[in-house]
């Protein structure tokens, strides 16, 4: 009897001992009431997130290449409705400037309010500066209370202890120690944001937290998306900056591996050098690139020792560019490259042509008709080689020309240059029918010559034809 019952009693402190433990290991409040004795943090900062599980990736279908990280969940939760985008930034604390709430402030208001109701902005808040974390939440809630309250925007954190060593690592480039510690933990942060990310929505768009976006960005990505899925839908990257680790585009089924892959190489190379890699394992050899570019870098300062930053995207409009498919004309003759479609195209080429004489004229010949909504031309550089005199006409009909190029048998002026400058909206209201051309027409010679920066028009469908 008495050995019977010294076994019982072995077996209850067991028992006891190891629910003990299991308490412990699952209590917020013991490891946190421990760890940070009186300093006060508010709760939010202990809150855990569970995140979506991708359905559409193999990794995650049988819980292969298991990745072992929790999250804390500071403001927001993400709808469990899957949206069309989610959009990654990672912030840490900076030595000079902040710009993080900028950021967020431009997504949103360029943003219409179908288009916020299609997206989700994931902020992964990875300095370890507990102080600054607190900070930044209550920021972020004042500024993007409906944001938060919606759904659109959630904030998370990934505590130190999951992060694997972040000094004495590899110097493959010979990097100081400090910034390749930097750049490492940059790939870890990513991964950590990337994976969360997952389940969210059917693309991914990795930003970072300095830039301002182009007005409407979300339309053209899914437009943009469109035409590639319609060429090839076997893509892995799709890039809307041509700066570092902004505007890259993901399938939410890629998600598992990439961030699996920043997480196993994260001490090789900077991230911008891992994207690259991880594009052509998944079999796309050449970038695909759409220009305008629909974010800049913003940033004067960086979040590596706040050096100096003066990195712009040339091919950023703020705007958004909604040219159709055109031809160009124009007798006047060009400088060098200064070709007339650059004035046409997205970026920053322009044309230069030497001057004008009168009747000189640059024609836009659209693919297909359109109901022109608005026009925008801009001339010079600098106050200089302006194109003085000129009128802005649309047309109809198109025809061949002797010289073999194209125009149109019928204009209608709509006005002329300003200063060097022409900007009309609303047109449809007193132009009703679709036009296939536009023209600047020269009026009078000039010795300078002419830079014409920029000529952008917005169209819609034409109306129905009623019977």
């Amino acid at each position: 009897m008495r050995r019977h019952s010294k076994k019982k009693n072995v077996v209850l402190a067991v028992l006891l001992l190891l629910g003990a433990l299991y308490f412990i290991s699952h209590s917020d409040f013991l490891i946190s009431g421990w760890t940070r004795s009186d300093e006060q943090i508010p709760k939010e900062l202990t809150w855990q997130a569970d995140r979506l599980v991708s359905k559409e990736s193999w990794v995650e279908q049988g819980d292969y290449l298991p990745f072992n990280v929790s999250y804390q969940l500071l403001a927001g939760a993400p709808s469990t409705q899957q949206r069309y985008l989610s959009i990654g930034l990672s912030s840490v604390k900076r030595m000079k400037g902040s710009y993080l709430i900028p950021t967020l402030q431009s997504l949103f208001s360029q943003s219409s309010p179908e288009e916020r109701s299609s997206m989700v902005v994931i902020v992964l808040l990875a300095d370890f500066d507990d102080g600054w974390r607190v900070t930044t939440v209550r920021e972020i809630k004042t500024a993007f209370a409906s944001e938060l309250e919606q759904g659109h925007l959630v904030v998370l954190h990934v505590p130190q202890d999951w992060y694997p060593p972040l000094t004495g690592l590899k110097r493959n480039f010979n990097d100081a120690p400090d910034r390749v510690s930097f750049r490492s933990k940059q790939n870890l942060d990513y991964s950590f944001l990337i994976h969360y990310s997952a389940g969210l929505s059917r693309y991914y768009l990795q930003l970072e937290d300095d830039i301002s976006s182009a007005k409407n960005f979300l339309t053209t990505i899914k437009r943009r998306v469109e035409e590639q899925e319609a060429k090839s839908p076997n893509w892995a990257t799709l890039e809307f900056s041509a700066l570092g680790y902004i505007g890259k585009l993901y399938k939410s089924a890629h998600l598992p591996l990439l961030a699996r892959f920043l997480f196993v190489f994260y001490q090789e190379m900077p991230c911008d050098w891992l994207m690259a890699h991880f594009r052509v394992l998944l079999t796309q050899k050449e970038q695909i690139f759409f220009k305008p570019s629909l974010f800049q870098h913003m940033g004067t300062f960086s979040s590596f020792q706040g050096t100096y930053n003066k990195l712009k995207d040339k091919d950023f409009e703020e705007g958004l560019y909604a040219n159709p498919a055109a031809e160009v004309f124009s007798d006047m003759s060009p400088y060098k490259t200064h070709i007339p479609k650059l004035a046409w195209d997205a970026g920053e080429g322009f044309f230069w042509g030497r001057s004008p004489e009168k009747g000189n004229h640059l024609t836009v010949v659209f693919t297909n008709p359109a109901l022109v909504t608005g026009i925008f031309v801009e001339t010079g550089s600098g106050g200089k080689d302006l194109l003085e005199s000129a009128l802005v006409e649309i047309g109809r009909d198109v025809v061949p020309t002797k010289n073999g190029e194209k125009s149109c048998t019928e204009f209608n002026s709509v006005g002329t240059l300003q200063n060097g400058r022409f900007e009309m909206q609303e047109m449809d209201k007193k132009y009703s029918s679709a036009s296939s051309c536009l023209r600047i027409q020269v009026t009078d010679g000039q010795k300078d010559w002419a830079i014409i920066q920029k000529i952008r028009i917005s169209t819609k469908p034409e109306p129905p034809h009623q019977a």
